[in-house]
């Protein structure tokens, strides 16, 4: 169903991470189907798949990068820059997402303000950010891009639980017109989702709200 909150949780290789690369287009099938919009993606032809990954799905990873030479704008704006997208367009775009994020005050109460440097490694005028708002940045770019899609592979894996908590209420609360799909590094990251598939050796064993997969006592539970 369109416009869901949806988490894979599971131990770690039971599968999670190749089956978000299949959704987003990253990796292919050998067996089964993926089906979008009713149409099965066995009939995809190459420039199909181009554009499903380019104009309809944004990727946050675990492995994430910043652009440590270059301001807050450019970082954020990285994916509407082969858009066509107007440079106007584009700074208003970044804005936004800024402010879904809740970086937007900060950011432009500083001297550069949306023009700072990311980093002072190469200019003092820069600023470091904090691990939690670094995220927040990489999590921007994804929300200026306005794919239908958004795919997040445990990108908050590194922070502490706090931060993570807070940042993963702040991706299920975000629009509710498009589909995200998230896999949680802990189990109350995800309480929130519309969703949640426990996945254990490349199968889903388990699928429910938060708490009906608590009422059920079975592996979410433990």
């Amino acid at each position: 169903s369109p416009y869901k909150k949806i988490a894979f949780v599971g131990y770690n290789g039971a599968g999670k991470t190749t089956l978000l690369n299949i959704i987003g287009g990253l990796d292919h099938y050998d067996y089964g189907d993926l089906i979008i919009n009713e149409t099965s993606t066995k009939e995809y032809k190459d420039r199909d798949w181009d554009t499903y990954r380019n104009h309809r799905v944004g990727f946050v990873f675990q492995s994430y990068n910043l652009i440590t030479h270059q301001s807050v704008l450019a970082n954020v704006e990285l994916a509407l820059t082969l858009s066509g997208v107007s440079k106007k367009e584009r700074k208003k775009k970044a804005k936004a997402a800024l402010e879904k994020v809740g970086l937007k005050e900060k950011v432009l109460n500083l001297p550069r303000g949306i023009y700072t440097p990311v980093t002072r490694e190469f200019d003092r005028d820069g600023i470091s950010f904090s691990g939690g708002e670094r995220q927040r940045l990489v999590i921007a770019r994804v929300f200026a891009s306005n794919r239908d899609i958004y795919i997040l592979d445990e990108p908050t894996s590194s922070l502490d639980p706090l931060a993570e908590e807070k940042i993963n209420k702040l991706i299920m609360n975000q629009d509710k017109e498009k589909t995200m799909i998230i896999i949680a590094h802990r189990l109350s990251t995800v309480v929130d989702a519309d969703i949640i598939y426990l996945i254990r050796k490349g199968k889903i064993i388990e699928k429910g709200k938060h708490e009906e997969l608590m009422k059920l006592k079975g592996q979410y539970s433990i």
